[in-house]
């Protein structure tokens, strides 16, 4: 039932090539939609992900089953788009999902392809719903800027013990022609309604100077 359509001992005919493109075709726009489902994301990368099973299908049976070469050149068409360009996890596995669908196509087992893109679809779908993974801690991003004079590491110990459970200076950086230190900390508030208190005491320790609070995309480990 799972057996490909395509035999190496024989050369590809219209019917074979056609129908292992429309399947790559269809299966990575199904693709393509469920990736579409987190509502954040880009038209370019869309379309990439509905084209990707089929280009790698092409290059599948180009090579007429010798799937180490096939996988040679699909690894090499990979770097060249993706090497430098940096990517959500998301977005990895989902050029993985694709390529590998284009794969199976590509060797002719369209029902095994089939198959697989309805699975991985409903385990990412269902997971997605149950927002697995997701934590419950709430971090933001606060940025300080203060003057060169006063010693950042210790100047607003006693505001973060008062208003945080968990802080931690991730970097600093000279702004200013070096007179005044931007200061990146990662808190989490113990109390969010007492957020506009802190950066009132910030404001009068740091001389009034810049201050931003924010979500942070990557919430670290925090130690309790």
């Amino acid at each position: 039932m799972l057996e490909s359509i395509l035999s190496s001992s024989e050369p590809l005919t219209l019917v074979n090539i056609l129908l292992c493109a429309g399947a790559a075709l269809i299966l990575g726009l199904i693709i393509a939609c469920v990736y579409m489902v987190s509502k954040n994301y880009s038209k370019n990368f869309v379309i990439t992900l509905t084209l990707l099973p089929l280009l790698v299908g092409i290059v599948i049976m180009m090579v007429n089953g010798e799937l180490g070469t096939s996988v040679a050149i699909v690894g090499a068409f990979s770097l060249v788009r993706f090497r430098s360009i940096p990517g959500t996890a998301r977005e990895i596995a989902f050029i993985f999902f694709a390529m590998g669908i284009g794969l199976a196509t590509g060797m002719g087992f369209l029902l095994f392809a089939a198959i697989m893109t309805v699975i991985i679809s409903a385990a990412y779908l269902l997971l997605d719903k149950l927002n697995f993974g997701v934590s419950k801690r709430i971090c933001k991003q606060l940025r300080i800027t203060i003057a060169e004079d006063l010693n950042y590491t210790e100047v607003f110990d006693d505001i973060f013990e008062k208003y945080t459970s968990y802080n931690e200076l991730e970097k600093i950086r000279t702004t200013n022609m070096g007179s005044m230190f931007d200061l990146y900390y990662i808190i989490e508030l113990k109390d969010a309604s007492a957020e506009k208190e802190m950066i009132d005491e910030i404001r009068c320790r740091n001389g009034n100077l810049t201050i931003i609070c924010g979500k942070v995309e990557k919430t670290p480990d925090l130690y309790l």
